[in-house]
């Protein structure tokens, strides 16, 4: 039987990592899957696909503790992360990190040798964002196209060559994630003017990144429609489509740049049901039209 204090650190390095977040991109993952098999893919792949999405994920959130450990410490609204906290050691963390980049890089290998020859690129790329907010003030695209990597990797692991769906899905997820992470960085923008850390809000002010968010998420949804006409989708794909846009719409109508309190709801939540609802759909439309 598995030590109390075994358990415990493992409920706090998930917690740290924020696992559950991982069903942003995983969905668009899977669907890029389906859409690459035209239809349920080998149990094989499928599986190292989902070692390979949680490897990445692992890793680029335990590095992205650690490279953010001072300015955790510094701002109130991170100082209790395990960390800063001292519920985690450095070297703890250090050591998942070092894991589950192993276990990507084999999953990776597991799966083709086109994509164990570009894990390092993806690796290199999702490790790096972590550092982006030192110099460039569009971090927030950097981090999408860190989740957009999923679909892109999902499809070469089916297919084992490049196609343009997938780097259109990898687009649409880049604004989305953009979108969405330029109105979370909303609540640190005077945190982040005050230590010399870049986003949006801090450079063009909350109101103008607050449109910026908008529009990245319009061509989004635009993105979407292109991979429903390239991949020969039907109805079931768009009503997915129609629905991560109203959810989107709805997000968006949360926050203003003097009220953040339903911030956490509009990053969260709803984020996590677009992805989910639209690969939902994206099955009804396999399941009806063209399995």
């Amino acid at each position: 039987m598995m030590p109390v204090r075994v358990l415990r650190q493992i409920a706090i390095i998930l917690e740290m990592i924020k696992f559950e977040h991982t069903v942003f991109a995983l969905p668009f993952a899977l669907l890029s899957a389906l859409l690459a098999a035209r239809g349920i893919p080998e149990p094989r792949t499928l599986g190292w696909i989902l070692v390979a999405m949680v490897g990445a994920r692992s890793a680029a959130m335990a590095f992205n503790r650690i490279a953010d450990l001072h300015y955790d410490a510094l701002n109130p609204r991170t100082a209790n992360r395990a960390l800063p906290r001292g519920t985690l050691t450095l070297g703890q963390v250090a050591a998942f990190t070092a894991v589950s980049a192993g276990v990507f890089v084999l999953a990776a290998w597991q799966l083709n040798p086109l994509c164990f020859a570009l894990s390092p690129v993806a690796l290199l790329w999702i490790l790096g964002y972590s550092y982006t907010k030192r110099f460039t003030a569009l971090s927030h695209l950097w981090l999408g196209l860190s989740l957009g990597i999923a679909p892109v990797g999902a499809w070469l692991a089916v297919r084992g060559q490049f196609d343009l769906v997938p780097i259109l899905l990898a687009l649409a997820v880049t604004l989305w994630t953009a979108g969405f992470d330029t109105i979370y960085s909303l609540q640190d923008v005077e945190f982040d003017r005050r230590v010399g850390l870049r986003s949006l809000p801090q450079t063009v002010g909350e109101a103008p990144a607050l449109w910026l968010s908008r529009l990245m998420h319009v061509g989004m949804v635009g993105l979407l429609l292109a991979v429903g006409r390239l991949a020969d989708l039907h109805w079931g794909y768009y009503a997915g489509v129609s629905v991560a846009a109203l959810l989107i719409a709805y997000e968006q109508s949360l926050v203003k740049p003097d009220d953040l309190s339903r911030v956490n709801l509009a990053f969260f939540t709803l984020n996590g049901w677009v992805s989910v609802l639209l690969f939902a759909f994206t099955v009804v439309d396999w399941w009806m039209f063209w399995r």
